[in-house]
């Protein structure tokens, strides 16, 4: 079995800091009790990203399951609401796992089986660190790297990890905005406040990478320049900067947050050079019909012709 490691953000908030002292695995939500599936009729609808089980499993602590799902639930909706899932390798099925060390990862799990499994790490009932732990590792799973194929690889894994960062800030920010109209326990409005905050100071450092690094001011000119920095896979602090880029073309263009679900569907997945591998998913958006607004906005911005 294989880790997709998500290296974690230099920032202080996002450091772990287990706090457990019960050990614990639940594979149901409030009941304790193991679910029997529910048969399917030929006239339902197949399971998509947006509206597949949630499992959870792991070491939670001393926190209800079902406090636990309701965050996942409505960071789900936050990052995927109004998103068309154009990708035809969606799972049936997401296990979310708690670990008490370790970084949240994606588990490439080589069964065969259509299930998602996703690695978070957080302390007792830290709702924050869990919806934007989540929301990374959700969007790559929107991005196709679940199945125990999808390990990373550079050079344009960096590309990956700036995507989905994003695709969790823009997350947080609705989950913020829908905490505050209408939270998931009773009277927890104010908490909307404290999800915005730690959005907000996570963006604050990447807006200082992005500026001392020179990408404010010219992005062909820091990826020439720093390219070999860059390409370095993961979350590394060139694509922290970048996030928040990305993040912008979400926000002003919806429609690219789609693009996601283009992605590596092609046998080379991450490990192409810049140029291929933009090309790759446009080619990728069209044969899905996706707005391909993301990658040629990407390849205007840093210079990059797609080939």
């Amino acid at each position: 079995m294989k880790r997709r490691y998500l290296l974690q953000a230099t920032l202080g908030l996002a450091a772990l800091s287990p706090t457990f002292a019960a050990h614990a695995r639940w594979l149901s939500l409030a009941t304790g009790h193991t679910c029997m599936p529910k048969r399917i009729s030929s006239t339902t609808p197949p399971p998509s990203l947006l509206t597949a089980p949630i499992e959870l499993a792991g070491d939670w602590g001393h926190m209800l399951p079902r406090s636990a799902d309701l965050v996942l639930e409505r960071m789900r909706h936050a990052c995927l609401d109004g998103v068309r899932l154009v990708s035809d390798r969606q799972p049936t099925k997401l296990r979310v796992e708690e670990h008490t060390s370790g970084t949240p990862a994606i588990w490439l799990h080589p069964d065969g089986s259509s299930m998602a499994w996703i690695i978070v790490d957080i302390g007792e009932r830290d709702w924050s660190k869990l919806a934007y732990q989540f929301g990374h590792e959700l969007g790559h799973v929107t991005a196709n790297s679940w199945q125990a194929d999808a390990k990373p690889a550079p050079p344009c894994q960096w590309f990956e990890e700036a995507m989905v960062e994003a695709f969790s800030l823009r997350g947080l920010g609705l989950l913020a905005k829908s905490w505050m109209a209408d939270p998931p326990f009773p009277g927890d409005n104010a908490f909307g406040d404290a999800i915005a905050g730690y959005r907000e100071n996570i963006i604050k450092g990447y807006r200082a990478l992005a500026d001392s690094q020179g990408l404010t001011r010219d992005a062909s000119s820091w990826f020439a320049k720093h390219r070999s920095e860059i390409e370095i896979p993961g979350l590394n602090p060139f694509a922290q900067a970048m996030s928040l880029t990305i993040l912008a073309q979400y926000e002003q263009a919806p429609e690219s947050v789609e693009a996601l679900g283009a992605l590596n569907r092609w046998p080379e997945r991450t490990a192409l050079s810049a140029s291929q591998y933009l090309g790759r998913w446009k080619e990728s958006c069209a044969e899905l019909r996706a707005s391909p607004h993301l990658p040629n906005r990407l390849s205007e911005l840093l210079g990059i012709p797609a080939r």
